[in-house]
């Protein structure tokens, strides 16, 4: 074989480096299609705007009352939605096969360890799927909904992270705090999602945590069919989710203030303005009694804003030069 063959041709890593940020930017969209649908799922599951309302919460299935019905979601659309999760994710382990197997072969480390850190993920996903199919562990909802805003982040990295010896942006230490609050309130609202707290807080002041459970914390423990999204115990999840959310308020702001300081105006006005709308759709669900639709664009909004944040966090990549 000849020598010249034993390194990366300027033509191929020209090629590759053409290629990966779309293919990641592709799996990118391809992981915030997953996560919208297994929110949609997860939501229906649990009973969120069902009929007669709240007896239904909890007991869709076998456990539906008599007469109940989940007007937003007939079977047919679960099934479409289910089938759409199964085509997307395989489609999306292709990808991130092909980015992988990219990065190794042109020996871009950065790239390899983004790429391998999204097989790693997808296979975890796909092992909890198969083991945990059917339990009602909050810890479950938990493992899907923080890997797969895992798998966001770092598919958004990928699509941006630029040549070797580049320094870091000015707003990334702002944005990787602020991604890391993002990670900590989605996980805090999977907690109040799947601890049938949504209601536990029927105010937009403060909760009232007398008689608040500390194992609504416990993500290993269900609660029990049927229980209420009003019911009392659930108010100490339900305030710390909003504490948390404020508290990501607070640093956006200050993050937003150095944006335009660096004449950064779009980042500064997104960055106020997705958790802004994030709040008020919070408290818009709590006065509408948790629709089934503003619920699902709640989540919708999280995974917009990790991956707004993800691209802070790197610079963006630079055009190829020509040979």
């Amino acid at each position: 074989m000849s020598p010249l063959r034993s390194h990366p041709s300027a033509t191929d890593a020209r090629r590759t480096r053409l290629w990966l940020p779309r293919l990641a930017w592709l799996c990118a969209a391809m992981m915030l299609a997953i996560i919208s649908i297994s929110a949609f799922i997860r939501l229906v599951n649990t009973g969120v705007g069902c009929t007669p309302w709240p007896a239904c919460h909890g007991q869709l299935g076998s456990l539906l009352p008599a007469g109940g019905a989940h007007p937003g979601a007939s079977d047919a659309a679960v099934a479409a939605a289910r089938s759409a999760h199964r085509v997307v994710a395989s489609g999306s382990l292709v990808v991130i096969l092909v980015l992988l197997s990219l990065s190794l072969q042109q020996r871009l480390r950065r790239q390899a360890r983004h790429a391998a850190g999204l097989l790693a993920l997808a296979l975890f996903l796909a092992g909890l799927g198969i083991a945990a199919r059917s339990s009602l562990a909050p810890a479950v909802t938990l493992g899907n909904l923080l890997a797969g805003f895992c798998m966001l982040v770092l598919s958004v990295r990928l699509a941006r992270l630029p040549d070797a010896g580049r320094a870091a942006p000015p707003l990334a230490p702002w944005a990787w705090a602020a991604l890391a609050l993002t990670l900590a309130q989605a996980a805090l609202g999977a907690l109040v999602s799947s601890g049938h707290a949504g209601l536990s807080c029927p105010t937009w002041g403060l909760c009232d945590v007398s008689q608040a459970s500390w194992q609504t914390l416990n993500p290993w423990t269900a609660p029990p069919a049927g229980t209420s999204p009003s019911h009392p115990g659930g108010a100490l999840i339900h305030l710390l989710h909003r504490i948390c959310g404020l508290g990501l308020l607070g640093l956006l702001t200050a993050m937003a203030w150095r944006a335009a300081r660096l004449k950064q105006p779009w980042v500064a006005t997104a960055v106020v303005a997705l958790p802004a709308l994030q709040i008020l759709l919070g408290l818009g669900l709590v006065a509408q009694q948790l629709p089934l639709g503003g619920t699902w664009a709640h989540n919708l909004l999280a995974a917009l804003l990790a991956a707004l944040l993800a691209s802070l966090t790197t610079s963006a990549r630079q055009t190829p030069a020509r040979a």
